[in-house]
């Protein structure tokens, strides 16, 4: 199984907008850009939802089969890990395997004399085509970067084997992620860690290393652009000589994380893209969410009174919410609307402070990420959400398809 040039990752909370999504990516499809869905959903999210992988399979098959799609499509299990993978197998043919947890944990004597004995020919002068840099590799720096990825990745091995054990090689895609790290790897560590990926067999397809800035969820990237550009356009070198240095899959690429709503670094990801003729995985899952709330809000009614009901909950429970996802918010609580306040806007005014529009005054980035991370409440409404996402779907479809098409699809691949 081979994964496209391009593909673009669409989560959904829900499990009720597959066909708004896909809609969006056969709108690609008639302006020229063959983009392949990737429909994700990870552990944490089934837990929450009340859903399972199987759940994630139907939704895609189904849509697939609506609107008739005939190129391919897959189902990520979404950043797992040993713990888990189990309850993914069947229904997954893409999997995400997450090993940020085990950096820094020292690998086995063994182990790490292999890959020293392994990457000790490039000790000295590294040139990299496409990077200006040459990089001084000494056999401190070998030691160095052994003891703090080999172990992640002897882990990623042990998963990928699992799962190859299970559903036969070659019927499936991996993607190896380590971008829930605390520090962004540079050219010279994703080097070594190409050499480990090879050294293990893991016949990756997909990367994510973790990106210099915040990647926070739901909101812009916040960081230093230009930084940022220079080290995509490093890691994609990197990439592409790794991938003839090691005999490593031929369609490898990078996988962007956390990638919905990152708008200012899209035109440097494009310019990339362009410049090394490179395939690029993105992303993305609770913007889908937020476009269900944006609907709602927008239909008026019991969906508005939803909408407000969602958000002062999500105010209530501040700290539960917020809590598991410390690392990638950032939300400044004097900032946030009172309940009092949210109570006497109308549709439109909520739907204008929640949608990802920087150039619209009323947009509130803090609200926007409280409610990212407050699905919680929705799942907790059990019949009441679902059935209101039934009863406005056509609002929220036009709004689902519209935010990935022309925010995202667009300017990343146009």
């Amino acid at each position: 199984m081979e994964l496209e040039k391009y593909s673009f990752g669409v989560g959904d909370r829900f499990g009720h907008q597959g066909k708004a999504q896909l809609n969006a990516i056969m709108k690609a499809k008639q302006k020229g850009l063959n983009i392949v869905p990737v429909w994700n959903k990870s552990h944490r999210e089934h837990t929450i939802i009340g859903t399972c992988s199987c759940d994630v399979r139907t939704e895609a098959d189904t849509a697939v089969k609506e609107l008739d799609w005939t190129d391919s499509c897959y189902v990520d299990a979404d950043h797992i890990n040993m713990s888990n993978v189990d309850g993914f197998i069947e229904h997954s043919d893409f999997f995400t395997l997450d090993v940020a947890d085990y950096i820094g944990k020292g690998p086995g004597h063994d182990d790490q004399k292999r890959f020293r004995d392994a990457a000790l020919k490039y000790v000295g002068t590294l040139n990299i085509p496409d990077i200006q840099e040459q990089f001084k590799i000494t056999g401190e720096d070998i030691d160095r970067i052994g003891s703090k990825f080999l172990f992640a990745i002897k882990e990623a091995g042990r998963i990928y084997r699992h799962i190859e054990q299970a559903k036969g090689k070659d019927n499936f895609i991996t993607e190896v992620s380590m971008d829930e790290s605390d520090t962004p790897q540079s050219p010279v560590e994703l080097f070594f860690i190409m050499l480990m990926l090879a050294e293990e067999n893991i016949p990756a397809q997909t990367i994510a290393p973790k990106f210099t800035g915040r990647f926070n969820k739901g909101i812009d990237y916040v960081g230093d652009v230009g930084q940022f550009e220079k080290e995509f356009n490093q890691d994609i070198a990197v990439v592409n000589f790794a991938i003839k240095e090691f005999a490593l899959p031929d369609n490898l690429k990078l996988s962007v994380h956390s990638g919905s709503d990152k708008f200012s670094i899209y035109g440097p990801i494009n310019r990339a893209l362009k410049r090394f003729n490179a395939g690029i995985h993105i992303k993305t899952a609770g913007t889908t969410w937020l476009e269900e709330l944006i609907g709602l809000a927008q239909a008026g009614g019991d969906g508005l009174e939803i909408a407000k009901a969602i958000y002062n909950e999500s105010l209530t429970h501040f700290d539960e919410l917020c809590g598991p996802y410390a690392t990638v918010i950032d939300i400044d609580k004097s900032k946030l609307p009172s309940s009092d306040d949210i109570e006497k806007w109308d549709g439109q005014t909520f739907a204008d402070t929640l949608r990802h529009d920087p150039t619209c005054s009323s947009y509130n980035s803090d609200l926007r990420q409280l409610l990212h991370v407050g699905y919680k409440i929705a799942a907790q409404m059990g019949v009441r959400y679902l059935d209101a996402l039934q009863r406005y779907k056509e609002t929220i479809a036009t709004n689902v398809t519209d935010n990935i098409y022309q925010r995202h699809i667009l300017p990343v691949f146009s």
